[in-house]
């Protein structure tokens, strides 16, 4: 007989590290925007992974590239060639404005790839600067020097001490930026749009600041774009958005629809790598790169990016009539299909429990907001659907069964 939910959460109380929290819910098969529980309950997802699933739950193209891969070639040393791995490299490269790319397996392995590649050309370009200014409420992964990085205080305070070399100003202000900056500084790293820290979109002028600042100083522009790559804002990279150029990009999430698959580029002149500066046993492999190539070449050629600021336009008029006429809601805010209702008291997990009960998968994303990241190929009507699930709960304040 088939174990019960029931009997697989014991299973997990028992064996499994509990270092987060989960939702009551047994996911047993994905298609398009929605996910089946083992009962046989079908839910919309509006959360995505959180925001990983970009053409949605097992798409055609997606496991066609995985059975025919893996009938081919899964895994092989980076020290041998890949066709999978160089045709991605093309695809990224040619569609960007970077000149160099290196695959990684998640985003926060990006991230710190990233900053390798900074700490390294400060020495070699900048009297060896080597602080990195970030910003506050930012994510940038759970490795160690990633939530240093970051700017959530509770993620760091049970790990001290941490890595050195972070300087924190708060998020969309470039003054801080500039008031932050010192002989020692190499960069600045920051999200473009902030996702973990709650869906923060800056103003139109902080990223040219930002960039004109990092060029008058001679540091390098790092952008995270593990969340907002990969056509979820309504571009290919959330970067387009404000006509600038970063010295360095990471994505994850959407680059492999699931399949664990990360990146950095960065422009030539911040390529500093030799032979011997970094490396993954996995990052690159031919199975995990041949599913982004088919993911990002059927993003590019469909022009999904357009379709997702269509979609953009649904989200964000029934988001502001939820704001007009209902008192529970503070502000909403987003872009492309990344998006967050913030609401005037904590019921941001009542909220997504009275959501799963009625049918729709969202994220509290903080005690106050939950996070909308539907796959960027959901129809206007599975848009439609739960965004009227999610207003009535909203309306009746996430009471059970409402």
């Amino acid at each position: 007989m088939k174990p019960t939910g029931a009997e697989w959460r014991a299973k997990e109380a028992k064996y499994f590290m509990r270092a987060g929290r989960r939702m009551p819910l047994l996911a047993v098969r994905g298609e398009g925007a929605h996910i089946w529980d083992d009962e046989g309950k079908k839910y919309l997802d509006f959360f995505g992974g959180p925001a990983t699933i970009s053409i949605g739950h097992s798409h055609p193209v997606m496991v066609q590239a995985l059975m025919e891969q893996a009938q081919q070639l899964i895994h092989v040393s980076n020290q041998f060639y890949s066709i999978p791995q160089l045709q991605l490299a093309e695809l990224l490269v040619e569609n960007s404005c970077f000149d160099r790319v290196y695959f990684m397996n998640s985003g926060a392995e990006a991230n710190e790839g990233a900053l390798k590649l900074a700490r390294k050309w400060g020495k070699e370009k900048k009297d060896g600067a080597y602080e990195v200014i970030v910003t506050e409420n930012a994510f940038h992964g759970r490795t160690l020097q990633m939530i240093t990085a970051g700017g959530t205080e509770r993620y760091k305070a049970p790990f001290t001490p941490l890595p050195e070399g972070f300087v924190h100003v708060p998020f969309n202000d470039a003054e801080a930026v500039k008031r932050a900056t010192t002989p020692r500084t190499v960069a600045v790293f920051i999200e473009p749009i902030q996702g973990e820290g709650g869906i923060n979109v800056p103003d139109d002028t902080y990223l040219p600041a930002l960039r004109k600042w990092c060029d008058e100083q001679d540091l390098l522009l790092i952008v995270d774009e593990v969340q907002t790559g990969c056509g979820r804002t309504g571009r290919l990279f959330a970067y387009e958005h404000w006509g600038i150029e970063p010295d360095i990009m990471t994505l994850g999430k959407g680059i492999g629809n699931g399949v664990p698959l990360s990146a950095f580029l960065a422009k030539e002149h911040a390529a500093v790598f030799v032979p011997g500066d970094h490396g993954s046993t996995y990052g690159g492999e031919p199975l995990t790169t041949r599913v982004g190539y088919e993911v990002m070449r059927y993003i590019i050629e469909n022009d999904v990016p357009a379709q997702v600021r269509a979609k953009a336009q649904i989200v964000e008029r029934r988001l502001a009539s939820l704001l007009d006429r209902c008192p529970r809601v503070r502000s909403v805010r987003g872009k492309g299909l990344m998006w967050a209702i913030e609401f005037t008291s904590e019921i941001g997990e009542r909220v997504t429990n009275a959501a799963l009960e009625n049918g729709l998968i969202v994220n509290n994303v903080r005690p106050n907001a939950v996070r909308l990241a539907p796959p960027l190929t959901i129809s206007d009507e599975e848009l439609e659907q739960g965004l009227v699930i999610l207003e009535h709960v909203i309306e009746h304040g996430g009471a059970p069964g409402k």
